[in-house]
């Protein structure tokens, strides 16, 4: 993949969030050199288990691949020189440290660009440069600051976490996002410019419609936890065997929904013939439900609504969500560097937008990247 073929990023990153952002460059064919710490280099390295066969850490595995990893000591003014050096040479330059760090490296964002006015800079944070920049910005902490804890679980009592990293993953996302629109303008402008996503924005935006329904009606949210807030039904369901979800999300589905299961008279009934019914009247409608539920396999309902063009199906545990995948011809797997990776979801006119180049060692390529940087010209 090409797409960004001649773009060279340094990444002073590490953990979840900016490692993501660059990994999705060198994905899209970005030059990314990963700057460590010396001894311990990216904390991912020692967060385990689980561990790969070779002893690596699982979670280092799944955010480094496409990069090349050079050890500098930053402490040191002559590797601090060489990351000077690699910043002017940079296209895009990465980095989460605290507030104010890089700036004090003289490695911020005003220094480099009055040498470099093309350098696109991402800084993420955990609360932004201003305000809350003082507290460390752990995923957990953001799913619990934003609210996005109080609205997932079973009930207001038991406030839950996402069981992914999704505050780092969306603020990830966002950055990415942002590192190719200022390319993009570059490519008009001929000047970089600065972007800036912290943990806690992205968290606040992925709320989403429940944000929306505190901003515009004064509603506070709170969990429920598999019920939707304003759709119906839309929840999980026991059948005979199993639970299975059901996502009868308007009134055509809910029609279709009635007749494949066999009941007429749900489709029939007033408090449940519009959404806003079904919803005002939920516990009622679960219970109809269930009821007929009850009495067959999952296999069976999902099959009968499948047929019937209503979304439905199995609450997977992980590796059953690989099965499926693989049943279902969606290749979800790839191991063409040596290491197990799920299938990056862009496609660019048909093909998977991946590096070839597993995650590097710690200073696999601290050598070549030092004699490079070593060199007066680019």
């Amino acid at each position: 993949m090409t797409s960004l073929s001649g773009v060279l990023v340094a990444d002073f990153s590490r953990v979840l969030a900016a490692p993501l952002v660059s990994m999705q460059l060198a994905d899209l064919g970005a030059d990314v050199i990963k700057v460590e710490r010396p001894g311990s280099g990216d904390d991912t390295r020692a967060w385990g288990p689980p561990w790969a066969a070779d002893g690596t850490s699982t979670y280092y595995l799944g955010l480094n691949r496409g990069k090349r990893s050079v050890v500098l000591d930053l402490d040191d003014p002559d590797d601090l020189e060489l990351a000077r050096r690699l910043s002017c040479r940079a296209d895009v330059l990465i980095e989460n440290f605290r507030p104010g760090l890089m700036d004090s490296l003289g490695l911020g964002f005003e220094e480099l660009s009055e040498s470099n006015q093309r350098l696109v800079y991402c800084s993420i944070t955990g609360f932004g440069g201003e305000g809350g920049a003082a507290l460390p910005g752990y995923d957990l902490l953001i799913q619990a600051m934003s609210g996005i804890m109080s609205i997932t679980g079973t009930s207001p009592d038991s406030p839950t976490k996402v069981g992914a990293a999704i505050a780092d993953m969306v603020a990830g996302l966002y950055a990415t996002i942002g590192v190719v629109a200022a390319l993009h303008r570059r490519t008009t402008t001929g000047v970089g410019e600065r972007v800036e996503v912290s943990l806690f924005d992205a968290a606040l935006n992925a709320l989403l419609n429940q944000g929306s329904a505190f901003l515009n009606t004064g509603v506070i949210p709170e969990a429920q936890g598999n019920r939707h807030p304003s759709i119906a039904p839309y929840e999980v369901f026991h059948a005979s065997d199993r639970k299975f979800v059901l996502a009868a999300a308007n009134d055509k589905l809910w029609q279709a929904t009635c007749s494949a299961i066999g009941r007429p008279d749900l489709a029939g009934d007033e408090r449940f013939s519009t959404n806003a019914g079904r919803r005002v009247n939920v516990e009622t409608l679960v219970a109809e439900l269930n009821t007929t539920f009850a009495t067959k396999p999952a296999g069976h309902w999902i099959g009968e609504l499948h047929a019937a063009g209503v979304p439905a199906g199995p609450i997977n545990r992980i590796d059953e969500a690989f099965d499926w995948a693989i049943d279902a011809g969606l290749d979800p797997i790839i191991e063409d560097t040596g290491v197990r990776v799920v299938r990056p979801p862009i496609q660019l006119d048909g093909v998977t937008a991946m590096s070839p180049l597993p995650p590097p060692d710690l200073d696999q390529h601290g050598q070549e990247v030092r004699d490079w940087l070593a060199q007066d010209e680019r």
